[in-house]
């Protein structure tokens, strides 16, 4: 089976949320992952997994949150050529660049040789009833696209 990590921040509990409504749509298909917050993950661990899941909130205008800047910046250092990723993040329309988090990870990813299995999972605030429902879907669709790319 294809191991997977995620890595995420969360700083009022919506992309929090958004990553358990994920992992919940994994383990809902027999997988597994790990899971961590991005303070307590180390940028090295990417290399040994097939699957990785990214989680982040826009802060300001369209920044990635101060917790992810280190981890962000680190990551140039990979060569994730045959993983296979995702990015997931809680926006706020109120700002002018929605999302922009998701964006950011998700370019990262790519210039890194990641190929991006599903489109960003870019989600207003807390997820809703429908949104939750997405959210999982995201996870089913994750472990649909490590299945058939394996």
């Amino acid at each position: 089976m294809v191991k997977i990590i995620m890595i995420y921040t969360s700083m009022t509990g919506n992309t929090e949320e958004m990553a358990e409504l994920i992992a919940e749509g994994i383990r809902e298909q027999g997988w597994v992952l790990d899971m961590k917050e991005v303070m307590d993950a180390d940028v090295s661990e990417l290399q040994d997994y097939e699957g990785i899941l990214l989680g982040a909130y826009t802060w300001g205008d369209g920044e990635l949150p101060d917790e992810f800047i280190d981890f962000y910046e680190e990551m140039k250092e990979l060569d994730l050529t045959g993983k296979r990723a995702a990015v997931f993040g809680s926006c706020d329309s109120a700002y002018e660049k929605f999302g922009a988090a998701v964006d950011i990870l998700t370019e990262r990813l790519a210039e890194l040789g990641a190929n991006l299995v599903l489109k960003g999972l870019k989600v207003e605030l807390a997820p809703s009833g429908e949104e939750r429902e997405t959210c999982k879907q995201f996870g089913r669709n994750f472990v649909i696209q490590l299945s058939t790319t394996a």
